[in-house]
């Protein structure tokens, strides 16, 4: 099996110290603030970014438990395959969501809706082009049988900063 050497290219810095008080998805996240600190050799990298609303951040699960290839997720009683979840016992331990982009001073990127664990290392940013990201006609699997109520009440978990709302 091949294997690959990554390295982090900065961190992410939230408010959430602890996993089970972290919403599960950036929706449930909603104006919840963060950073993101780049590390100066990757600073050129920035240019450009400041004009999207929205960016991908991929990162490292450096906290999840041991990989499993089935889990419960959180918004369902039913075991899944880990694939077919974004739960962060992977395999790989890659992350990624979907943040709004506030602002760039420097390297540090000022974000909102960040359901990321503080000081999680980054592995790399991508920008969000509706053009290219958004979708018609989307199944979703057995998320579609998890109503809205209940992936509300999941997905903020105990997280005494998220806002409840519907996302």
């Amino acid at each position: 099996m091949e294997t690959f050497s990554i390295k982090a290219i900065g961190r992410i810095h939230s408010p959430h110290k602890k996993a089970n008080e972290t919403p599960i998805q950036p929706v449930f996240a909603k104006g919840i603030e963060g950073t993101v600190v780049v590390e100066d050799e990757y600073a050129e990298g920035l240019q450009g970014l400041e004009g999207f609303s929205y960016i991908y951040l991929l990162y490292y699960f450096d906290k999840a438990q041991e990989a499993k290839l089935r889990v419960r997720p959180f918004l369902q009683d039913s075991v899944q395959g880990i694939f077919a979840t974004r739960a962060p016992c992977r395999p790989n331990g890659i992350g990624f969501s979907l943040v709004r982009l506030q602002s760039i001073q420097g390297t540090t990127l000022y974000i909102e809706d960040v359901d990321v664990l503080d000081n999680t290392p980054l592995l790399d940013i991508k920008p969000f082009v509706a053009r290219f990201d958004m979708r018609q006609n989307v199944r979703s699997g057995w998320q579609d049988e998890v109503d809205d109520e209940l992936a509300q009440k999941r997905g903020v978990r105990d997280c005494p900063t998220a806002e409840r709302q519907k996302p």
